[in-house]
């Protein structure tokens, strides 16, 4: 997963900057975070190349339960990929969140999430490693 990188004089990356691949990713259940049906796990992160601005990514999913409310401390972007969410947040908007939808979820913002079976969405988020 590592590759070296030189950085010249100026801090800027010299040469060729390598893509990484995370084969089967999204195989693997993300660990328990909260109630006995939120699982989230970060598949990767830019930290280690731009600690002032990281990007951290993977996988959320609900099961049926406790629904999870969940405030942001960072601008998140998701794309739910399988089951469905109903989704809400403190100003009375509600969608019923299917595969293909995409969702971002501003800095502060504060979302409820559900389900009457499971979901599972992939993320992005502005923040370090496992800072969810």
């Amino acid at each position: 997963m590592g590759s070296f990188i030189s950085k010249n004089k100026s801090g800027t990356t010299a040469g060729p900057v390598p893509m990484t691949y995370y084969a089967k990713a999204q195989s693997v259940k993300p660990p328990l975070i909260a109630n006995e049906n939120a699982f989230l796990g970060d598949v990767s992160s830019s930290e280690k190349l731009d600690p002032e601005k990281p990007i951290s990514a993977g996988f959320y999913r609900l099961e049926k339960g406790t629904p999870l409310v969940y405030e942001y401390t960072y601008h998140e972007m998701k794309i739910i990929i399988e089951g469905s969410f109903d989704i809400s947040d403190e100003v009375g908007n509600k969608a019923h969140a299917v595969p293909g939808d995409v969702f971002y979820f501003p800095k502060g913002s504060k979302i409820t999430f559900t389900t009457d079976d499971y979901g599972l969405a992939f993320y992005t988020g502005q923040r370090k490693k496992d800072g969810a």
